[in-house]
Formats: structure tokens, sequence, C-alpha cells
């Protein structure tokens, strides 16, 4: 039976493998879909679906800085374990410098060519997921651009070259000097890796945030016994404290432990005679906001052994 492109989607829906696999496995049994299905299963390509469904809050941050721009991406397995493993490193590596082009589209990058494959970068993932044995997500990617200046990165215990579980890129606008330049940023990236900044500015601060913190901090003093016109008042500069702790810019640099991030960007400027400005910064974290079962892998793989 002639091969056409319906028959490989609907054995895709079925096994759940990838594009380039179900078109390989219908060729080689000669476009029969059971027969197909039961090559995909004895390749372990058909148990991705079963896979898909099971918490993947481990894995890797990428980072990848070319030219004026930076990419950051996290990808995720069910196990710490995966994560040291030179193919899922790889496929992170890849996905990061993929990631400069994709203008912080997920499924732009899951479309795009996997390098030296005849794959996209999903159908590369599914193969990984069927090979490796533990479900993956490609779950979020973010950019930082300079137009001059430059892009600085930082990854946080590495693993490998721009491989960690946390990682971070910061942007500075300056026609300076870019080792001088650069210097400093790293040193303000380390520190947003231990501080966890909300915004650059007061003004980029989200505005919820802002008002949920004001109105506990009112009512803390009025709990506390003052009238609501003085507690009003106290607030201006409790709120200032809380500013110091959440806006990159307030925020007292970690390495002095005295000078404010603006002050330290108006003394880099002094220093080079040249404007300098910090236009932004990108963080991301392993598995921050993922919910994870009590019920994990390592417990299931336990339960299923009978330990």
């Amino acid at each position: 039976m002639p091969l056409s492109a319906s028959m490989v989607k609907e054995l895709r829906d079925k096994s759940g493998a990838g594009m380039m696999d179900c078109k390989k496995a219908l060729q080689e049994t000669n476009s029969n879909m059971e027969e197909a299905v039961d090559w995909l299963r004895k390749q372990g390509l058909s148990a991705v679906a079963k896979k898909s469904g099971r918490i993947a809050a481990e894995g890797l941050i990428g980072i990848t800085v070319k030219n004026n721009v930076g990419s950051i991406i996290e990808i995720n397995s069910e196990t710490d374990f995966v994560a040291r493993n030179e193919m899922f490193q790889n496929f992170v590596s890849t996905c990061s410098k993929l990631a400069i082009e994709s203008n912080e589209d997920i499924n732009a990058l899951k479309n795009m060519s996997y390098p030296n494959s005849d794959r996209t970068v999903d159908e590369e993932l599914t193969h990984n997921i069927a090979t490796i044995g533990e479900n993956m997500n490609i779950r979020r990617s973010e950019l930082l651009t300079v137009s001059n200046g430059v892009v600085i990165s930082y990854v946080h215990n590495s693993v490998k070259d721009g491989l960690g579980r946390l990682g971070v890129l910061v942007g500075i606008e300056s026609e300076a000097d870019q080792v001088s330049l650069s210097t400093v940023g790293k040193q303000i990236a380390m520190h947003i890796a231990a501080t966890s900044p909300q915004s650059l500015n007061i003004e980029d601060l989200d505005q919820d945030l802002v008002k949920r913190e004001r109105q506990v901090l009112i009512d803390q003093s009025i709990a506390s016994g003052k009238p609501s016109e003085i507690a009003e008042k106290m607030v201006v500069g409790r709120m200032q404290k809380f500013y110091q702790d959440v806006v990159l810019n307030e925020q007292t640099f970690v390495i002095d432990g005295e000078t404010k991030i603006k002050d330290v960007i108006k003394k880099l400027e002094k220093n080079l005679n040249t404007k300098v400005k910090l236009i932004g910064f990108k963080k991301l974290t392993l598995g921050e906001g993922i919910e994870v079962s009590a019920n994990d892998f390592a417990a299931e793989v336990a339960a299923t052994a009978g330990i």
C-alpha cells in the first residue's frame, strides 16, 4: 500500500512516536498499520505517550549568548539522573542555541529543524523520551537583546558550559569596552542569582504585587494598634524597604554589601567616562512553579520493583 501523510499522522496519534519514526515504521512494514505499531513497540518508541503524563520537574537550564542576543531555556526531565545524561545535555545545549532564532516561541522552536538530523526539535524530543525512558518537556524560553553593548550570562553550579540548575542573563547598553562591562555584568548576574529580584526598576514591578504588599503592611500596623491614618503614613517607609528587597536597582550589591546596584552602574559610568545603562535581566531557576506530586518518579520505580 502506498505511504501517505495521513497514515503517518494516524500512526503518530496511535503511538505517540515522532513523525520520522512513524514514517520509517510504515516503510519497514509496507504501510501495514498494526505491524508498524508493533515495529515501534519493538524499537521502544511507542511508550512515549504513556510517559507524557508523568511530572517532569528536574532537568537543566541552558544559556547561549551570540553577539548581542542571549537565550535562556528550561527543559525538564523526571529525574536529576537524566540531567547528567550526555544525550540530554546536548539536546538542551542545542535548543538554547536554536532559541535565539525562535523569538521566545516554544512552538516555533519545536518546529525548527534539529541540526544533523532529519527530525524537527519536537521529533528529536520525542526520540529522546523514547530512548532515555523519561518524560521531558521544553518548558520556557526567553531572550535578552542589547542594541549596543553586552549580554552577560551566568550559570550557577554548572554541570557543563552553559548548563545548570539556575541561569541568569544581564543586558548592559554602552559604547564602553566590552571587557570592562562584562566584568561588572558578571558580578551583577551573580548578585541576581543570589537575591532573585522581581524587576529592574520600581516602575516595572508588578502593580498587583505592590498593592498586595502595601495592604499587608497597612493591616499589620492597624492590627498593632495604630490608627489608620498613622498606618497609611508608616507604610511609605516600609514600602521603601520592600523595594530594596525585590527591585534590582534598589538592592544592595552582595559583592560589597553597601552599594546599591544603580550606584554600581553610576560608578562604572564615571570610571569608563561614558554612558552605561543596565537594561534588563532574565533569571530561570529549574522547576520553579511546578507542583511535584508526593508520588514522584523514584517512588513509582520503587513501587513497581516491590521495594
